[in-house]
């Protein structure tokens, strides 16, 4: 059995790759083939749609909203627990302390519809920012915000503050604090048609990919694999660990994701209509 997973080529997704690298789906006779998605949750979304991805992990809010306004894709498990931490990144020179200073600001983002997206609105309501004053460049990916940034292409880049670190400690830009989800960050997706076909062995190697993530969590070892392997600080990934909840118990996929829709909705990024049944629509 063979299947197309993607997901951002960053911490989060280790126990994925670790699995597929050290043969964890042998015994279960399934073969999966990694793609980094440097685009993020918009470009996994593209994949699902296309058939070019069959599983994606992905960011709640971005995936959520696409099935919800047709996407034919359900959402299997929660990944991630805890909530991602978004830098609020600007250009290295920026006189600004605050996002509550900016009147109009254009945010860099890597898709309409990615978190990078999405997370601009829950920033604007934190800092009291008119959704209209809201102003999008579409960057591509982590590189395409910093370059934007340091070209007075964007005012605000939004991206997970440890990803950036590496940015902000070179002085390509700067960090002026955080804004966090209110949810779950990352959840499994797959495509409807695909997991119609084979849940049971999807649900089999998620659940061997959290025996993994359990491994990692506890393992002593892990913030120095970690830093090595995607270029961090060794003290800024042990934070991260102790920070991170891999979702490694049962959960329910209504409690977790009914802020989500709830903040789509009041938002206007869904229309009223779109929400109904959400839970019909989300999941089986």
């Amino acid at each position: 059995m063979n299947f197309k997973i993607g997901g951002v080529p960053e911490h989060f997704n280790y126990p994925w790759r670790l699995a597929i690298e050290t043969g964890a789906f042998n015994d279960l006779n399934v073969s999966l083939h990694w793609s980094d998605m440097t685009g993020g949750t918009g470009q996994m979304i593209k994949g699902l749609e296309t058939g070019s991805l069959d599983i994606a992990v992905l960011l709640s809010e971005g995936i959520s909203k696409a099935i919800l306004q047709g996407a034919q894709a359900k959402i299997i498990d929660v990944y991630v627990n805890s909530p991602l931490q978004w830098g609020i990144h600007v250009p290295s020179k920026s006189p600004i302390q605050s996002p509550s200073e900016f009147n109009n600001p254009t945010f860099a983002i890597s898709r309409y519809g990615s978190g990078s997206h999405l997370m601009a609105f829950v920033l604007a309501k934190k800092f009291g920012i008119p959704y209209s004053h809201l102003k999008f460049n579409v960057i591509g990916d982590v590189y395409g915000g910093i370059w934007a940034l340091e070209n007075q292409e964007a005012d605000i880049f939004l991206w997970e503050k440890y990803t950036t670190s590496p940015f902000v400690q070179k002085g390509s830009c700067k960090n002026i604090g955080q804004v966090d989800t209110p949810w779950p960050c990352f959840v499994i997706a797959c495509r409807a048609e695909v997991l119609a076909e084979h849940s049971d062995i999807i649900h089999a190697l998620i659940d061997l990919v959290k025996s993994v993530a359990k491994h990692v969590k506890n393992d002593p070892q892990s913030p120095e694999k970690l830093a090595w392997r995607y270029h961090l600080n060794k003290n800024e990934i042990a934070q991260w660990l102790q920070e991170t909840e891999w979702n490694l118990q049962e959960v329910s996929l209504e409690n977790s994701l009914r802020s989500t829709v709830e903040f789509l909705t009041d938002s206007a990024l869904i229309l009223d209509h779109e929400q109904e049944l959400w839970q019909n629509k989300l999941f089986l």
